[in-house]
């Protein structure tokens, strides 16, 4: 030890001198400590760089594999998709070279899907061929009829246990339903009238006339509707339809049978009728005159009294506006007119109860 090396306060700085054989010990260790160490076969900076270029060059053509399987994947969705049927009810996945370019960039890196939409002239389409029906006893009826029609549902937690075959129902079938509170349901009704059940369901079209007289039965009476369009009176006159055996309405627009109010209101009875429609009014009764129906008219200030007539086993009772009653060229295609006698305090019966008074007259004629 050197004397030149000694401290101010007397303490000796002791240097260590690393030769050939410490060189190689330090790959084993650190020499003071024996621990430590590290790896021997380090490659050069120039073989880091051109590692790190060549796992680049491979994750570039990774994505682009992923890439050309997402393309060919969507490819193989699209032409499965156009062999299906022409459906609204269906969601479609959008296109990934509809997206930005930077995004299906994003896409590919971060291994994401094209985002899936629905396409809007679908969505119209849907909507136009959707209604809504609530209250207890009209969905009760609408499920026993057609299930099939139903598209959602939302209940309150009072009625669950009334549909509770429609619960498992719906549930077995991937139907969506909500168990949801007061408020939430009266938002999917669009009413606060909806007796804690509401279901939106696929339309039931109309039947053309000449296909409803195609299965006619031997004793058949339509009810014939000329702008008639109060929902309350269509359900009424519906429920009247379904308790007296008429099985048909003869309407311009088919829709009108079909909204949630008016099938409320005929609290199941809208499962019993259908729509009849033709390309006008006056052309669907024609069309039931020549096939053998009597064409009967109704008046509040003329016309036959009901307690005197008789009814054809094939009918067609015509009711108009309470307003404005039925046009003369419609009276004018009547084979009879009849009247409903009263008091006369009134000018007129609201249509649904007139509605009814022929119908259970009808049906006691035929049915008696």
């Amino acid at each position: 030890m050197n004397d030149e090396n000694k401290s101010k306060s007397s303490k000796v700085k002791v240097m260590y001198v690393r030769g050939e054989e410490a060189t190689s010990s330090r790959s084993s260790g650190n020499p003071r400590t024996g621990k430590g160490g590290r790896t021997p076969d380090r490659k050069a900076p120039t073989d880091r760089r051109s590692s790190s270029s060549s796992r680049r060059d491979e994750s570039s053509s990774r994505r682009s594999d992923s890439s050309s399987r997402r393309e060919d994947s969507f490819s193989r969705r699209n032409e499965s998709s156009s062999q299906r049927n022409d459906s609204p009810w269906r969601t479609v996945s959008k296109r990934p070279s509809e997206q930005t370019e930077s995004a299906v960039d994003t896409n590919a890196e971060e291994g994401l899907t094209a985002k899936s939409y629905i396409d809007p002239e679908q969505l119209r389409r849907q909507r136009q061929e959707e209604t809504r029906v609530y209250g207890e006893n009209a969905c009760q009826a609408l499920f026993q009829s057609r299930p099939e029609a139903i598209v959602r549902a939302w209940f309150v937690q009072s009625v669950t246990p009334r549909f509770r075959e429609t619960l498992r129902w719906l549930a077995a079938n991937r139907k969506a339903y909500h168990v949801v509170d007061d408020s939430e349901l009266a938002k999917a009704a669009g009413t606060e009238h909806h007796g804690g059940v509401c279901f939106i369901i696929k339309k039931q079209t109309g039947i053309d006339v000449a296909a409803w007289l195609a299965q006619a039965e031997e004793k058949d009476c339509v009810v014939a509707l000329e702008n008639v369009g109060n929902p309350h009176n269509l359900g009424a006159i519906m429920r009247s339809c379904a308790h007296f055996g008429a099985k048909a309405i003869l309407v311009n627009d088919a829709n009108i049978l079909e909204s949630g109010a008016a099938v409320r209101t005929a609290e199941g009875g809208a499962e019993h009728v259908r729509a009849v429609t033709a390309p006008s009014f006056h052309q669907g009764l024609d069309a039931f005159r020549r096939a053998g129906y009597s064409i009967v008219t109704t008046s509040s200030h003329e016309g036959q009294p009901l307690a005197s007539a008789s009814f054809p086993a094939k009918t067609v009772l015509v009711l108009g506006q309470e307003g404005e009653g039925l046009h003369e060229e419609t009276l004018r295609q009547g084979d009879m007119s009849l009247s409903i006698g009263g008091t006369g305090k009134i000018e007129s019966l609201n249509v649904s109860v007139a509605a009814g008074i022929l119908l259970g007259e009808w049906w006691r004629q035929q049915k008696a």
